[in-house]
């Protein structure tokens, strides 16, 4: 039997996770106190149809949670499958979803909420570092947290944790202020200076093929690509588990729009997660 245990921070999206896995197939049972992890599961095991079962287990679980990969042990001596998907997220993302939530935090009592969520992180760190996979879900929309559950729990793809977000921006509008690596691209042709492709994006063909006849392009491309591969396997020995690449020109319109959807088209195949954003594509034509 497969067992996906589904942990993590809370806020991070461990609820949006069992329930897409239950879309897919698996039975899911959240908040199951470790005790029990063993005992639903042979209960399962009895329904020959029943082949995959996720279980949510998170810091609601107290000092239980410290047994957990005892329990895991038997488990694989039993002869399953188990799995752990870690869901994370940065600390001002968290407070900010408990904000918009007004829920309480688990460990809620006389501390603020970010130190609640300090000793959620120190206490949930012995899972993080042995987890399977990691999610960090901090700029992830749902639709795009289902599309890794199901590369991972469907699909059956190689993982590895950590999650790339290209950005296009435009300078005029400041440089996005989570970015890891920044990259100008206003050496490149300008569209904006030509009759016809000024009012279009680089999310368009003719201002595409406009740019990208440009040898720098390419060549800058390889480079970019080049380094990126390097640094993530070192991002992720760091314990980073997202990249922000941001990638710039004038007005975030038509050159590092290009070059973004250039870059995410060589890298869309790769073992990480990966998504492409376009900041300030329509900020122009808002303006007008």
């Amino acid at each position: 039997m497969r067992i996906v245990i589904v942990t993590g921070m809370s806020g991070a999206g461990k609820s949006h996770a069992l329930r897409m896995l239950e879309d897919v197939g698996y039975y899911c049972v959240d908040n199951l106190p470790i005790e029990l992890i063993r005992n639903i599961v042979e209960l399962m095991s009895k329904d020959p149809e029943q082949n995959k079962i996720a279980l949510g287990v998170d810091i609601r679980s107290g000092e239980s949670i410290k047994n957990i990969f005892n329990e895991i042990d038997h488990l694989k001596e039993d002869g399953h499958h188990c799995e752990i998907l870690f869901l994370d997220a940065s600390q001002a993302v968290l407070v900010k979803r408990y904000k918009e939530t007004r829920r309480n935090h688990p460990l809620a009592g006389n501390k603020r909420l970010d130190e609640q969520i300090e000793e959620e992180n120190a206490i949930l760190d012995f899972i993080r570092k042995k987890a399977d996979y990691i999610i960090d879900t901090s700029t992830l929309l749902p639709r795009e947290l289902k599309i890794e559950i199901e590369k991972i729990f469907v699909s059956d793809a190689k993982y590895k944790n950590i999650y790339i977000t290209i950005t296009s921006f435009g300078f005029k509008y400041g440089i996005p202020s989570d970015s890891d690596m920044v990259f100008d691209v206003r050496f490149l042709p300008n569209p904006f200076y030509v009759p016809g492709l000024k009012p279009l994006t680089g999310n368009d063909q003719p201002v595409y093929d406009y740019v990208m006849e440009s040898n720098a392009a390419h060549e800058f491309l390889d480079k970019l690509e080049d380094m990126i591969s390097f640094v993530t396997p070192r991002f992720l020995s760091e314990g980073r588990h997202k990249l922000q690449i941001a990638i710039g020109c004038t007005g975030g319109k038509h050159r590092s729009v290009t070059i973004a959807n250039a870059l995410f088209d060589r890298m869309k195949n790769m073992d990480y997660g990966i998504k492409v954003e376009h900041r300030d594509i329509e900020k122009d034509s808002k303006r007008k």
